[in-house]
């Protein structure tokens, strides 16, 4: 069978209760935390309600659209905490197992962490940072920490594969996959439902830029071995699985 043969089989449904029936889960095997613990200073970000400029959502769909030009303006911190919020935070647990997103995930397992390169955020240093969704579980507020210096904009490019408009961009997000939180639950069957996750992960992303009058790209090429050296995976247990480029679009 050819590798596009394969592909197409990988993109079909299988049968889930034969891979539920000998996940850990199923097993008794606690489940994995909701998210990485902090490592050091947290820094809390502004409340974001009212960030958004553009509130029907009719107008976020003709708005959403890849801008790969962005504008000198930094972003704000209230603007940031909204894209991060409003694709990954914490709005409940559920069961003591699992969290309630504004993205949805398959078995409400919610397998990504998002890194943020940021370059020109108004009052944040320029740097890698690391939102912590499970600091503010319940409430629209963010807390990040900052682990490491800014790349400079030949990195950032490599690490993007060459795509150097995205290094001029305010904040690059990279998400990355924690893979076991899907298969504790799905097995071997986790990593087709974590690539549906990722979509929406994606879109509700896009959606927020468009919300807040920003412009943003997602890009699905990106040098695997820069970005997860960069960002401080081993590629393995956690790897880069997406970004998105934010900022005010030029136009």
């Amino acid at each position: 069978m050819s590798q596009i043969h394969q592909n197409r089989r990988f993109m079909q449904c299988p049968p889930f209760k034969e891979a539920m029936s000998k996940s850990d889960q199923s097993k008794g095997v606690p489940p994995p935390p909701f998210g990485r613990p902090a490592k050091g200073e947290l820094i809390a970000l502004p409340p974001f309600e009212g960030a958004q400029t553009v509130p029907l959502y009719m107008d976020l769909l003709d708005r959403r659209r890849s801008k790969r030009k962005f504008a000198e303006t930094p972003m704000t911190q209230a603007q940031l905490a909204f894209m991060l919020w409003s694709a990954q935070g914490i709005q409940a647990p559920r069961d003591k197992v699992a969290t309630l997103r504004p993205a949805p995930s398959g078995g409400a397992r919610h397998p990504f962490e998002t890194y943020i390169v940021i370059r020109a955020v108004d009052g944040l240093a320029p740097g890698l940072y690391r939102y912590l969704p499970a600091e503010n579980m319940g409430e629209k507020r963010c807390s990040i920490e900052r682990f490491g210096e800014l790349p400079d904009a030949e990195k950032i490019s490599a690490m993007l594969m060459e795509q150097s408009w995205a290094a001029k961009a305010p904040i690059v997000l990279f998400y990355s996959c924690v893979p076991y939180k899907g298969e504790w639950r799905y097995a071997e069957l986790s990593h087709r439902v974590m690539l549906i996750d990722l979509g929406h992960v994606g879109q509700n992303a896009m959606l927020s830029a468009a919300a807040l009058g920003l412009g943003s790209c997602c890009m699905a090429a990106y040098n695997q071995q820069l970005c997860d050296e960069a960002l401080g995976f081993d590629g393995l247990d956690e790897y880069t699985v997406y970004a998105v480029a934010v900022g005010t679009p030029q136009e």
